[in-house]
């Protein structure tokens, strides 16, 4: 069942047990895999949302990003040369006004993606806002604070880590997490309205043809579709 929002403040702490341990430390071991396997061709990665935070649960996703522009040749030849099989991949833009991406499905549970347009400062922070952690952070043991889509805003301490909620706290949690207040109220405000209507649908998600690689499958949607083509050359 999905857990609903929480609108009034809230606190309390959570203590791990030995299992979440274990259970956290195997996804960010598999995290770190693919982090590793596009190091070395100066891809940039973060992992993000409850696998940078700690709160992991066994229907966690590893959702690794590379948040700049790159090639989609570079990335799919630095997985392959590390043995990372990809089963899917989808062009996908969750609004005319947001940028295209491509994912990479690597498994049920995981997937690589990258931005294919320039990305808005409020994009870009949507990693931050959900908790973010570089190669670097996983190998020293680093967790970090971050809301969850319950708009929990999760912060770790030693044992465990502690929640709070986020509506109501929006300066204070942009503050923390170093992201401007717009952020955060763009966040609530969708994750308050799809508590209300359900799950909305995406405005473009279309999977590849084997023979299909993402700049042509973005130039000919662009050249298909109006609102791609002013998105794509709307940021300067």
């Amino acid at each position: 069942m999905v857990k609903k929002p929480w609108r009034h403040l809230e606190y309390r702490e959570v203590i791990y047990d030995s299992e979440h341990w274990a259970l956290l430390k195997r996804l960010r071991d598999e995290s770190l895999q693919i982090m590793e396997a596009l190091e070395p061709f100066n891809l940039e990665t973060v992992v993000y949302g409850s696998i940078a935070r700690g709160d992991v649960t066994q229907k966690s996703d590893i959702d690794v990003f590379i948040h700049q522009l790159a090639s989609s040749f570079i990335v799919e030849t630095a997985l392959e040369k590390a043995g990372v099989h990809v089963n899917r991949r989808l062009v996908v833009q969750a609004t005319p006004t947001y940028a295209m991406k491509a994912y990479l499905e690597i498994g049920e549970n995981t997937s690589v993606s990258f931005p294919l347009m320039k990305m808005r400062k409020v994009e870009r922070e949507f990693y931050k806002f959900s908790g973010e952690v570089s190669i670097r952070n996983l190998k020293d043991g680093l967790r970090t604070s971050g809301v969850d889509k319950r708009l929990v805003l999760i912060e770790p301490i030693k044992d465990g880590h502690r929640e709070n909620a986020t509506v109501g706290c929006e300066e204070h949690v942009s503050k923390l997490l170093g992201i401007s207040v717009e952020t955060v109220l763009n966040r609530v405000h969708a994750l308050l309205r799809r508590d209300e209507v359900g799950r909305t649908g995406v405005f473009i998600e279309k999977e590849l043809f084997e023979n299909e690689t993402f700049e042509m499958t973005l130039k000919r949607l662009a050249d298909q579709n109006p609102a791609v083509r002013r998105r794509l050359t709307g940021l300067s």
